[in-house]
């Protein structure tokens, strides 16, 4: 049982060509074990195999059946591996049957890795439904705005209706609440056919707290090691090859019966695995082995609080050959050049000359002494192209993780708003956008939940307060476990069609244009990358190249005029866009084109971009 079947999903209650179920449970600690179909009462031992497993073969399941298992003539308990939850994370599974939807994706290939201009969102704030449903009668706003990917935040059940995600007690469930297993697939295969790809978020370093059943089951988790959740998933203790087994197969199963294109893997600093084959890896190389039989192409994305290119190395180079990361150093380095606060891990971030350093090297911290951390941290990242590193100027954690949850919006200017666009769209990375911010949304998003223990309630609001601290925040913060903190969070689309809201939207269409369009822009080579970083200014002159094409990226973070000189010369240079134009609510139009080497006064908070020819 312990060997990966990439071909199927194995574990749990699956249905057969034949229609028979085929239904695996790990219990390695239980002496009896049976399912118990609710519906008419009966109970069906299951067979005791090796390494702890129990299985069954039988016609009596059909797909619909609600079903429990029942452990020793003991705990009646929901399946670890259920696939729906219809009446929540202490109802209840119901078997259904995923392999029966009907795909009409079977010309989609995968973009390119390189070409992801990812757009993060959550299902349940995105629109005033929060469905799949509602979220395909998007699809074609967010492909006109440029974007060529969707990154899903996590799906899988948790308890109630209101939630971020990463509370999940159910890995292989999709959240009743949003539409389920189905309406998942539908919107995958929807996206496809208007020609984006969707990244779901997946989280493997811990488990939500409440209808958490994974213990009662087997040793899913050991002490070992503590994480910010406690007790770590155990991939490396004893009886740690089911609960890989379960966390490779969960992997697995997005990617080849939801045709998911991406996984953003929460948080992997907190997987805690000292094993020969790390976690990560094995999930890969299963990965590889799906893809040789299916000819499709997926990738695996990491967030990742540690400057170490080991986990996006390839196996080959002695990595664990996830495909790209997020780096936050980018974010902090553009939020403190922004103007915003230098409190908590924000205070190792020296504004520009941070941000100058993430445009060359990726990782600020490649080695060098980080006083938040009160040590040398990271190492160089010299040969990871550009498609390996994820950026954005906001995400769901750097807003709702604020006390009060203020978007960018909020927080800084309408020019600075415009400026950090830029600074990330002409990175050498892939950008992400955060949902709302391409038509600078002003509503807040939130931390929520929805628990339905008084106790852990009360638990999540006193951390809260806790986590505040460390930022020497004064006030009190909103309750998450208020319906007013997750209305509060959804998008308001009639701003799209009002002013600055509906110029931003067109800035970012532009932006996004002319990523496309420009190769020195889209092609993500770092060697062909050079910043220059005017301190005293408070600009950056960021240089991309691409065989004979430059494109000259102007930034000026300052709050007065700045007058630069580019030393690169062309005969002509023609703009490509200024932030600072009248035509995007600027206060001054830049030239057209300039002839020889750029000189040039540019406007506060402004963000310009010229190229030495059309393509």
């Amino acid at each position: 049982m312990n060997t990966v079947n990439t071909r199927i999903r194995t574990l749990g209650v699956n249905f057969s060509d034949k229609g028979l179920a085929n239904v695996v449970l790990w219990a390695p600690e239980a002496n009896r074990v049976e399912i118990l179909l609710l519906s008419r009462n009966i109970k069906i031992p299951l067979i005791s195999e090796e390494y702890g497993y129990w299985t069954l073969e039988t016609d009596l399941i059909a797909p619909g059946e609600l079903y429990e298992f029942i452990l020793d003539n003991d705990k009646q308990l929901p399946d670890p591996a259920s696939l729906s939850q219809p009446k929540g994370v202490h109802g209840p599974s119901q078997a259904i049957d995923i392999r029966n939807f009907s795909w009409t994706d079977t010309n989609w290939k995968n973009i390119p890795l390189k070409d992801y201009i990812t757009y993060e969102l959550h299902t349940g704030t995105f629109t005033p439904d929060g469905t799949f449903a509602s979220l395909e009668e998007k699809l074609d706003y967010l492909v006109d705005l440029g974007v060529t990917a969707i990154e899903i935040m996590p799906v899988a059940q948790f308890s109630g209706e209101r939630n971020w995600g990463y509370d999940g007690v159910f890995p292989y469930c999709v959240q009743n609440s949003y539409g389920g297993a189905k309406d998942l697939q539908h919107l995958v295969d929807v996206c496809h056919q208007k020609g984006l790809a969707v990244i779901l978020d997946v989280v493997y370093n811990h488990i939500g707290p409440e209808g958490n059943h994974l213990e009662d089951f087997a040793p899913y988790f050991t002490d070992k090691y503590h994480t910010p959740w406690g007790n770590a998933i155990n991939f490396d203790d004893a009886w740690c090859d089911g609960v890989r087994l379960f966390f490779i197969e969960n992997a697995l199963m997005w990617f080849r019966d939801f045709h998911i294109d991406g996984l953003r893997m929460d948080a992997v600093h907190a997987i805690k695995d000292f094993s020969p084959v790390h976690i990560l890896q094995e999930i890969k190389e299963q990965l590889d082995f799906l893809e040789q039989q299916t000819g499709g192409c997926h990738y695996l994305i990491v967030e990742l609080d540690l400057n170490d290119t080991r986990f996006i190395n390839r196996v080959d180079k002695g990595g664990y050959g996830m495909s790209a990361q997020w780096i936050d150093e980018f974010h902090h380095s553009l939020r403190v050049s922004s103007g915003q606060e230098k409190s908590g891990y924000y205070s190792d971030f020296n504004g520009i000359k941070s941000l100058a350093k993430a445009y060359q090297d990726a990782y600020v911290y490649d080695g060098t002494y980080s006083d938040h951390r009160k040590k040398k941290f990271g190492i160089k990242a010299t040969e990871n192209p550009g498609q390996q590193f994820v950026v954005f100027s906001q995400n769901h954690d750097h807003v709702g993780n604020r006390m009060l949850g203020e978007r960018t919006s909020e927080l800084v200017s309408f020019d600075m708003q415009k400026l950090m666009a830029g600074a990330v769209l002409a990175s050498p990375y892939l950008p992400m956008l955060f949902m709302g911010e391409e038509y600078s949304e002003s509503g807040r998003f939130q931390y929520f939940v929805s628990h339905t223990d008084p106790e852990l309630a009360e638990a999540v609001r006193k951390g809260r307060k806790k986590e505040f601290q460390a930022f020497h925040m004064s006030g009190e913060a909103p309750d998450p476990m208020s319906v007013e903190a997750f209305e509060g969070s959804k998008l308001h689309w009639d701003l799209i069609e009002k002013a600055p809201h509906k110029t931003m939207l067109a800035y970012y269409k532009k932006l996004i244009g002319i990523r496309k369009q420009q190769s020195a822009l889209n092609v993500l080579n770092r060697k062909d990358v050079h910043v220059e970083c005017l301190e005293d200014k408070e600009v950056i002159i960021l240089q991309r190249q691409h065989k004979i094409q430059d494109v000259i990226c102007l930034m000026n973070f300052s709050d007065k005029p700045q007058e630069i000189h580019v030393a690169v010369y062309a005969p002509v240079w023609q703009k490509l866009i200024a932030s600072s134009d009248t035509l995007w609510d600027g206060s001054q139009d830049l030239p057209e084109k300039i002839s020889g080497e750029i000189t040039l006064v540019l406007p506060p908070q402004s963000f310009t971009l010229y190229t030495n020819q059309y393509e």
